[in-house]
């Protein structure tokens, strides 16, 4: 995520939403995987969503995060 970001002139202080997706009915699943995007965000806090999910769209595939950022154009 950070490389895409930066491709895209952005870091993660720039990001105002996330989503992600873990491919688990395990609760604990999805508490280990919002723990490693917490870590990485630091004290930058936005909004985001975590779902449970059946399956994602790569074999063997566990998570997917999305995330949405606001630079202004110079």
């Amino acid at each position: 995520m950070r490389i895409a970001l930066s491709d895209a002139g952005a870091s993660l202080h720039d990001v105002i939403s996330t989503r992600g997706l873990v491919a688990s009915a395990r609760g604990e699943d999805l508490v280990t995987a919002w723990e490693v995007v917490r870590e990485a965000f630091g004290d930058h806090d936005v909004s985001s969503t975590l779902l449970g999910v059946t399956v994602l769209g790569y074999p063997d595939q566990l998570v997917e995060i999305e995330a949405i950022a606001a630079v202004l154009d110079s």
